[in-house]
């Protein structure tokens, strides 16, 4: 993966009792569903199957196929027992229940200590060494933001909702005024048809920055990036009002919302609330313009950072890069444009599918049409999102996360020790590579169960029984086993 190389060298159901009245032809629908799904399964299996020693990412203890075909009897399995065993809906309507309220110093604090870790990682962008391997801000950036901060808010709920500093700074601005008597008042309302897709854009301008960009590494270029990125936030904040634009347009606090609406933790208005995993997801807007590409953009940006190292990108990327550099652009661009194609092509190809399963789904029954199917299915692809970044950057998360321990201490690569620890090392053997991968499959199995249990949720309060919604979910299945086959394919492509 493009940043891990880059880092490598760092330190209502309504009857259940219906019978099946559907024609024959929709019973088939089902069935070349089922067909398309073991289709998928067969792509997986290799030409050879035999054992092997560990030696790298693609060497396993155990065949390839073998992990494909268990984590689809998995989806499958967890399918049936869906079916069988989960006739009401749970997670639609399950209520949050208040635990505490985090005092307001304690919130004040938390978001000072964000903005005062900003402005260090900044500062060290921009003064430090420019060596990446030296520099705070890389790490911070690529590691502890990108990777770290999603795999917290699946556990705790959306902690960048106190921890963003933009927001930060934002609502230290407006209580200011409101204390001088002079509150301030967003001139402007959000537009509705402008939805979610800045949000959309921002990832995927991030993505492009962290697996396409040839400078991404570069710290001071990194800082500048981050500097304006915190600028525009602080720009939509003011005219549109600070929540408006952190729930639609800033694309980090929108992603990592909808992270932690994973978590059985429920962190609002400095309240904390329990919830049952995962229910917090349903209740998120998809309606709002935007909110599929967004979730496109997540899975597809990921999609490419494992495919980018396999040969069948190679395969795609040299002729690409010749036929730009034939058009006259330089070596370095023509790499640039010949991945951003690679980036989008993914993306197109990740909405795609989702949409093929959604217009598979609109034959079952019902008066939903395929728009409306892929807004009200769209939280689905959450958990998915996250066991593709989780199964991608869980290497990079435990080994390149050790390294801000020392560059905590020598932020600028100046031979400071602030804390004492800029002698700390990584240790690469506090997992084998065979535990990485583990996690990695079960990450991917675990998303895509979540995912089928979100859909069969969401099913038994669209259509008007049980085995409808059963039915109209075997699109559903194909889907989550095209995804779980992808997932693994792009792990098993990819040599560390």
């Amino acid at each position: 993966m493009t940043m891990r190389r880059t880092l490598r060298t760092l330190r209502p159901n309504r009857s259940t009792s219906l019978p099946d009245r559907r024609p024959p032809a929709h019973r088939a629908r089902a069935g070349l569903a089922l067909a398309a799904a073991l289709l998928l399964l067969w792509a997986a299996l290799p030409a050879s199957a035999e054992a092997h020693g560990l030696v790298g990412r693609t060497d396993l203890p155990i065949p390839q196929w073998l992990f494909a075909w268990v984590a689809a009897v998995v989806l499958i399995v967890s399918f049936a027992a869906l079916s069988l065993l989960w006739p009401q809906p749970r997670l639609e309507r399950a209520p949050a229940r208040r635990r505490f309220a985090v005092p307001v110093a304690l919130r004040a604090l938390v978001s000072a200590l964000s903005v005062a870790v900003f402005v260090v990682v900044l500062y060290a962008g921009f003064a430090g060494t420019e060596v990446a391997t030296a520099n705070l801000a890389p790490t911070a950036v690529y590691v502890a933001v990108w990777v770290g901060v999603p795999v917290v808010s699946v556990v705790l709920g959306d902690v960048w909702r106190v921890l963003s500093p933009w927001r930060a700074v934002a609502r230290a601005i407006a209580w200011t005024a409101a204390r001088a008597g002079r509150p301030l008042r967003a001139p402007l309302a959000y537009p509705r048809r402008l939805g979610r897709w800045p949000a959309a854009l921002g990832v995927l301008a991030f993505a492009w920055l962290e697996l396409v960009y040839v400078d991404r590494d570069v710290p001071s270029t990194l800082a500048a990036l981050t500097l304006a990125y915190a600028l525009i936030q602080l720009g939509g904040m003011g005219l549109f009002g600070i929540e408006a634009w952190r729930t639609r347009g800033d694309a980090f606090g929108v992603l990592f919302d909808l992270y932690g609406r994973i978590a059985a933790v429920e962190l609002k208005d400095g309240v904390v609330s329990t919830r049952p995993l995962l229910a917090g997801l349903p209740r998120f807007d998809a309606a709002v313009p935007g909110t599929v590409a967004l979730l496109a953009v997540m899975i597809g940006t990921t999609t490419f950072d494992g495919a980018s190292n396999g040969d069948v990108w190679t395969s795609i990327a040299d002729p690409l890069t010749d036929f730009f550099g034939d058009l006259g652009v330089g070596v370095t661009a023509a790499a640039e444009l010949a991945g951003t194609v690679g980036v989008l092509l993914c993306v197109l190809l990740v909405g795609g599918f989702y949409w093929l399963g959604v217009a598979g789904m609109r034959t079952v029954g019902g008066d939903h049409t395929t728009g409306e199917l892929a807004r009200k299915f769209a939280h689905t692809l959450v958990p998915i999102a996250f066991g593709y970044l989780l199964a991608h950057y869980f290497s990079l998360l435990v080994f390149q996360g050790q390294a801000l321990a020392y560059l905590a201490s020598d932020p600028l690569g100046d031979g400071s020790d602030l804390f004492g620890t800029a002698n700390a090392t990584v240790d690469y053997t506090v997992l084998s590579a065979a535990s990485i991968w583990y996690v990695q499959v079960a990450a991917l199995v675990a998303g895509h169960v979540a995912g089928l249990m979100l859909a069969h949720d969401r099913a038994l309060t669209l259509y008007r029984d049980a085995r409808e919604a059963v039915r109209s979910q075997y699109w559903m299945l194909v889907v989550m086993v095209g995804f779980t086959c992808l997932g693994l394919w792009l792990l098993s492509a990819v040599s560390t």
